[in-house]
C-alpha cells in the first residue's frame, strides 16, 4: 500500500513538473511573439532577420512569400504593421515546435492607406540549438475581432 501511494505521489510530482515546464515554454513563446509584433511595428529588421528562419513562409491576404521578401516589405514600409491589439493567445508545444494562435486586430498601412483588420494569426516556431526561430506566419481574416474557433 505504501509503495502504491509513493508511486502515485511520484507520478503527480512528475506531471506537475512537466506542466510547469510546458507552461514556462509557452510563456517564453508568447513573450517572443509579443516582441516580434513590436519589432514589426518599429520596422526593426535587424532583430527580425535572425528570428525569421531562412526557410520561413509568410501568408498574407494578398499572397505568400519567404523571409527575404517579408524583411524587404517591412523595411520598405510596403506593409507597416503599426499596432497589433492581441485579444487572445494560445500555444501548443509539440516536441521542438510551438504553434501559437493570436486573435488580433491589426492596424497596418498598406499602399499608403491605413487599414484595420481582425485576424487569427498562426505562428509556428521551431527550437533548434536552444533558440526559437519563426518558421511560418499566416494571417486568416475573420469577420469580427473576437471570432475564433472554440
Amino acid at each position: 500500500m505504501k509503495k502504491s501511494i509513493l508511486g502515485v505521489l511520484i507520478l503527480i510530482l512528475f506531471a506537475n513538473n512537466s506542466f510547469a515546464q510546458n507552461s514556462t515554454v509557452e510563456q517564453e513563446v508568447i513573450q517572443l511573439s509579443k516582441q516580434k509584433w513590436q519589432w514589426m511595428a518599429d520596422k526593426n529588421v535587424d532583430s527580425l532577420t535572425p528570428l525569421f528562419d531562412e526557410k520561413s513562409v509568410f501568408v498574407h491576404m494578398g499572397g505568400s512569400w519567404g523571409k527575404t521578401q517579408e524583411i524587404n516589405v517591412i523595411k520598405s514600409g510596403g506593409i507597416h504593421y503599426k499596432k497589433a491589439d492581441i485579444h487572445e493567445v494560445s500555444v501548443n508545444i509539440i516536441g521542438n515546435t510551438a504553434i501559437l494562435l493570436n486573435i488580433i486586430t491589426l492596424l497596418t498601412v498598406v499602399g499608403g492607406n491605413e487599414v484595420i483588420n481582425p485576424f487569427i494569426v498562426t505562428e509556428v516556431y521551431i527550437k533548434e540549438n536552444g533558440k526559437w526561430t519563426l518558421g511560418s506566419l499566416s494571417f486568416t481574416k475573420t469577420l469580427t475581432p473576437n471570432e475564433a474557433p472554440r
